[in-house]
């Protein structure tokens, strides 16, 4: 058996059948493209040669530029991603996710895109590789307790409908009758109590997933423009500790007999499998496991160039940055990237003002030195991925990891991965059984796809230097101050035709319950700007569920189709007036930045 974890990272165009939502939600990348810039550190905080307008009080304004002549990062146009979490197998969601197309459809159809599948049960999944299995579409899954067998006819059934579609020529979204998605609600509900039950113990059973489960998820990142990244076992091990490849082997050629065109992976967190089957792996060991993966793939003609990924450690404490520091010594040059994971908050114990907190936004910057740290030292140069991150870990909290609130904390992610120079994160998760998702499961998107799809929409991948004035404050004795209102810029998506070579974003997080006022100076002084701003919606505050863009509610005209992202024209010259608890994008047009006008 093999547990798998996959990503799907896109390099090709998005089929002409692609529907609309789905493109929306996969162009310059389903990794959401971004390119922020700096946050407003105090070194970037120097006085501008700008004179205040007449009238207007200095400590009511902030002053910004932007340095508009060359990137201080350039990422990859894959950088925003999303995952899958693999309960999607054990909950049922898998044979929907034709149906969930029109929900990736965050990104304009640029084909650049990357979805993750990938969560803490990866170790756990099993692919059942009987002969059986690959001459037949039967689909064999180890539901665990506390599943109902009642569903178990309709279950079959659902399956049975699924492959149906499979056989339609094309692409074309799965519609599936009411009653059956009805039906795989109530399982999902049964399920969702199951798999909490095994997070909060730490305990995981295992999934099956058959040749057949295999050949859905690929063809859904086929049909989606998108490249999977598949994740194998690494709990299999041999009496010396050392990874048994057989099955994974077996998997190697099957794929190849497909042509899948699939990037690997070998396990998720391998510093915690002593909590999880009281037996260790250390860094060296997963090290010499990874050459001997990269040997397989090399036997393998189809496979002898593929990109291979790891070791998807955990949060990077004193004993992670030694497994980290083994691994490295081993295999620093056998992986194309080097991953890692981070969640901010302890879901079962976290509350909407955790999300406002600057030390908890911070607490990424130290992580990423670490990293940066240890892999400069042994491959400088080395592309670094966030694999997995997410505001709160056990699954999340309903209405607040879901919420309006919780995009505070995404945000400011996206731009301090960015600034700092990691090349791709994976956002977990786009659906799944918890409460971190993007689209709820009536395929509905929730906040934080709302802020994804706008970062697509406007972002790109050179990101911008700031200068501001006018946020210094004095601090209290033994007092550390920590900025609320966090600013990053990039150059706009050239992917965008609304907008021309040369245009800069700006997208700006207000921490403060008060308004602030920005006066943009230098090079973006007077010139016409298209605002995004957006809020909550509805008496819930910062728990809502639904956004407004500038003052008009979000949501899909219907099944298919994305609404319109109106900006708001602000006359040149007029200073941005930032609400109090919002997040917003401020396009300049027509900036003419040297750094913007060429990809």
């Amino acid at each position: 058996s093999e547990l798998i974890r996959g990503f799907l990272l896109s390099g090709m165009p998005c089929p002409s059948s692609c529907p609309p939502g789905l493109l929306a939600l996969m162009a310059p990348g389903l990794a959401l493209m971004a390119t922020f810039s700096l946050p407003s550190q105090a070194g970037d905080r120097r006085a501008l040669p700008v004179e205040k307008p007449p009238g207007v009080k200095g400590r009511t304004l902030i002053l910004l530029d932007v340095n508009t002549k060359s990137p201080i990062r350039i990422i990859s146009e894959n950088f925003l991603s999303l995952q899958l979490d693999p309960s999607i197998i054990h909950d049922g969601w898998l044979d929907f996710l034709r149906a969930v197309q029109r929900c990736l459809c965050l990104l304009p159809c640029t084909g650049h895109s990357l979805v993750g599948f990938e969560g803490p049960g990866t170790d756990f999944l099993e692919v059942m590789w009987r002969f059986s299995v690959f001459s037949s579409p039967n689909i064999s899954h180890n539901m665990g307790s506390g599943f109902d067998h009642s569903l178990a006819g309709q279950r079959l059934d659902i399956v049975r409908s699924d492959i149906a579609l499979d056989k339609q020529k094309g692409c074309k979204i799965a519609q599936h009758p009411d009653i059956m998605l009805e039906l795989q609600r109530e399982k999902a509900a049964q399920m969702h109590l199951v798999l909490l039950k095994e997070q909060f113990s730490n305990t995981y059973s295992n999934l099956t997933l058959t040749a057949r489960s295999l050949d859905k998820l690929y063809n859904f990142a086929d049909c989606s423009g998108l490249h999977l990244i598949f994740a194998l076992n690494a709990l299999r091990r041999n009496p010396n500790n050392s990874w048994n490849s057989s099955n994974a082997l077996s998997l190697l050629k099957y794929s190849a007999s497909k042509k899948y065109n699939i990037s690997w992976e070998l396990g998720n967190e391998p510093n915690n499998y002593r909590t999880l089957i009281g037996r260790s792996v250390n860094g060296s060991q997963l090290g010499k496991d990874y050459t001997q993966l990269r040997s397989l793939l090399q036997l393998i003609r189809t496979y002898s160039r593929a990109h291979l990924y790891g070791p998807n450690i955990g949060r990077p404490r004193k004993n992670v940055i030694a497994f980290l520091e083994g691994f490295m010594k081993v295999a620093g040059g056998t992986v194309d990237a080097v991953t890692w994971q981070h969640y901010y908050i302890d879901g079962r114990v976290a509350k909407a003002t955790d999300f406002l907190k600057t030390r908890l936004l911070d607490t990424l910057s130290d992580q990423i030195r670490k990293i940066q740290k240890v892999v400069n030292t042994y491959t400088p140069g080395k592309k670094i991925w966030l694999e997995g991150v997410g505001t709160t870990s056990a699954g999340g909290m309903n209405n607040l990891s879901d919420s309006y609130a919780a995009g505070f904390l995404w945000l400011n992610t996206l731009g301090l991965l960015a600034s700092q120079g990691i090349d791709v994160v994976v956002r977990h998760s786009f659906l799944d059984h918890g409460h971190n998702h993007l689209v709820d499961q009536n395929f509905n998107p929730l906040p934080d796809y709302w802020l994804s799809l706008l970062y697509k929409r406007l972002i790109g991948p050179k990101v911008l230097a700031i200068h501001v004035a006018g946020l210094q404050r004095k601090p209290r004795p033994g007092r550390v101050i920590r900025d609320k209102l966090r600013i990053y810029a990039h150059c706009t998506s050239y992917h965008n035709h609304n907008y021309v070579r040369g245009s800069i974003t700006l997208y700006i997080i207000n921490l403060h319950r008060s308004r602030k006022k920005i006066k943009l100076a230098g090079t973006l002084r007077d010139k016409t700007v298209h605002q995004y701003l957006l809020q909550p919606y509805g008496k819930d505050g910062l728990h809502s569920k639904s956004v407004q863009l500038n003052g008009q509610l979000l949501a899909m005209v219907d099944d298919g189709t994305l609404p319109e992202l109106k900006p708001r024209p602000l006359r040149a010259g007029r200073t941005l007036v930032i609400p109090p608890l919002t997040m917003s994008f401020y396009v300049v047009k027509n900036v003419n930045a040297l750094a913007c006008r060429y990809r």
